[in-house]
C-alpha cells in the first residue's frame, strides 16, 4: 500500500476479519460473543473507510441524513464502502458528490398531482 496510516489500519482490519471468518468456518460457531466482535470490527472498518474517502462536509451531510433516516444512512455508508473497496473512488468524495450520490440512492418519491375540474 502507500504507507498511509489509514491504509495500514484498513489492511489490518481486513486481515482480522478474514481470520475471524476462517475461525467461524472451522468451529461452525454460533458464539454470540464472536459475532458481536465481528460486527464491531466490520463497523470500525467501515468508519475507517468513510474517514479516508469522505471530506468533512460530505461526512457531515451523511451524518445529517443518518440522523433523520437511519436505514437510508446505513445504506449510503455501505455503498460508499463498497465503492471504495472496489477501487471506483478516485480521490475523496466532497459534499457536492455526496449530494449527487444521495440523490442516486434515494428511493423514488411518490408525487401526487391533484387537478381540479
Amino acid at each position: 500500500m502507500s504507507g498511509n496510516p489509514d491504509d495500514e489500519r484498513l489492511e489490518e482490519l481486513r486481515e482480522q476479519k478474514m481470520e475471524e471468518l476462517r475461525e467461524q468456518q472451522q468451529g461452525g460457531g454460533g458464539d454470540a460473543e464472536a459475532q458481536r466482535e465481528a460486527q464491531e470490527r466490520a463497523e470500525a472498518q467501515q468508519e475507517a473507510v468513510l474517514k479516508q474517502y469522505l471530506t468533512d462536509g460530505a461526512r457531515q451531510r451523511l451524518n445529517a441524513v443518518e440522523m433523520s433516516k437511519p436505514e437510508f444512512g446505513e445504506k449510503v455508508k455501505q455503498q460508499v464502502a463498497a465503492l471504495a473497496q472496489s477501487g471506483r473512488i478516485q480521490g475523496r468524495i466532497d459534499e457536492e458528490q455526496m449530494r449527487d450520490l444521495l440523490k442516486e440512492l434515494q428511493p423514488d418519491q411518490k408525487s401526487f398531482d391533484i387537478r381540479r375540474r
